[in-house]
């Protein structure tokens, strides 16, 4: 484990009000980004004390299907209502692929919570074996190679149902060569308990 990580917890988020919680969070933290306040301070001590355990997540915004901004957290640093918060205010206010999100914007605004489960390193000989070890709709993927990295969540699946594909689009989004495979590649596949609402 890295010095300062704190430990990989599996949160379990299949109670109804915990994920209402974070998608709540979510909303808060896009709402104060929308109208251009402050990212939004948390009072941890009234927060319900299973969203109090490290975390990692990513928030996503679309809007008519199409993507409008997502920043998440890879590591456990902080607890995950705040993790959730704060990305959700990031997420509407500085993906750098995106202008800052307006407040005309947030009605019909499509929200979603991703929550991280522990990373997995995995060890494959080349990109053969990594295409037949990937479960499809299942695994996310982090690519790390020097100072790339990249990381797709499960859902990208839906718009990259092959695994060539996504492999490719993914080594391309760290910026490698898409037929590269440099020896001090890492891999790691987590799995995501995944929610959303509308605004």
């Amino acid at each position: 484990m890295a010095p300062g990580r704190l430990p990989d917890m599996d949160i379990d988020l299949h109670e109804p009000a915990l994920r209402e919680r974070l998608l709540n969070l979510a909303t808060l933290g896009v709402r104060h980004a929308a109208e251009a306040r402050a990212e939004p301070t948390l009072d941890l001590v009234s927060e319900t004390p299973a969203l109090l355990h490290p975390g990692a997540s990513f928030v996503t915004l679309k809007r008519e299907g199409r993507l409008r901004g997502c920043i998440g957290s890879l590591e456990p640093t902080r607890p995950l209502a705040q993790d959730v918060a704060a990305n959700g205010y990031a997420a509407a206010r500085r993906d750098p692929r995106f202008a800052a999100l307006e407040i005309r914007e947030l009605d019909g605004l499509e929200l979603s919570v991703s929550t991280l489960g522990p990373q997995q390193g995995l060890v494959v000989a080349d990109r053969s074996e990594l295409l037949v070890t990937l479960r499809p709709g299942v695994d996310g993927l982090v690519v790390r190679s020097g100072t790339h990295r990249a990381t797709f969540l499960p859902a990208v699946w839906e718009q990259l149902p092959d695994p060539e594909s996504f492999i490719a689009a993914l080594w391309r989004k760290a910026g490698l060569p898409i037929d590269a495979w440099p020896r001090e590649l890492q891999l790691t596949r987590y799995h995501v308990e995944h929610f959303e609402t509308r605004l």
